[in-house]
């Protein structure tokens, strides 16, 4: 059976479109469906390779906010990522914070983890911050990096719930220490609860 030219072109770039937009999803995409929330890995913007590019206040990474101060967008190869190939450093010339708002059901428990490290090339070798929901401060965390290296950062996982009580709710990370190096977040994930706390 033979189909006209026109359909056979048409039915051809259907086809092309829809294979593109499948290659095209970002890894997190069911993440992203049900909160809103993406890019936790914040590989949508790039940085450098073996690099980092700084970035102030006002800024975004993605759909993450700079708040305060700066933060580094640590490149593929500079350092051990987490998830992907880059991270991010809460400092960057001093203390910074990053946040990101995304959807919610008022209500519903949600649970944050994360991958945390610090910046092993420059002291303090004891890197401290707080993560917050909706300006509230939710967990208070540290990171030592005496014996690890950019090879060997180290991540260990975080994990703590929230309550949404607007149909969005803003998530942040920040530094509480002085100087250019501080702690490294990456592996961010917000879901819905099912049997919170142990989700």
């Amino acid at each position: 059976m033979q189909f006209p030219r026109t359909a056979t072109a048409l039915a051809a770039t259907a086809l092309l479109l829809g294979a593109a937009t499948a290659l095209a999803a970002p890894s997190g995409a069911a993440n992203r469906a049900a909160t809103g929330f993406d890019d936790g890995s914040f590989e949508y913007q790039k940085a450098p390779a073996n690099a980092f590019t700084e970035l102030a206040a006002g800024q975004n990474i993605g759909p993450w906010q700079v708040t305060g101060g700066s933060v580094d967008l640590i490149g593929a190869g500079f350092w051990q990522a987490a998830e992907g190939n880059q991270s991010v450093d809460l400092n960057g010339n001093a203390a910074g914070s990053i946040a990101q708002t995304f959807a919610t059901v008022p209500g519903t428990t949600y649970s944050v983890t994360y991958a945390l490290a610090g910046n092993p090339q420059l002291g303090p070798a004891l890197k401290t911050g707080r993560a917050s929901i909706d300006g509230q401060d939710f967990q208070d965390f540290s990171f030592d990096t005496t014996g690890k290296t950019t090879a060997a950062m180290g991540y260990v996982g975080r994990q703590f719930t929230f309550v949404a009580v607007d149909d969005t709710t803003t998530l942040s990370f920040a530094s509480t220490n002085a100087g250019a190096a501080g702690p490294v977040v990456d592996n961010v994930k917000v879901q819905a609860c099912k049997s919170c706390p142990s989700c």
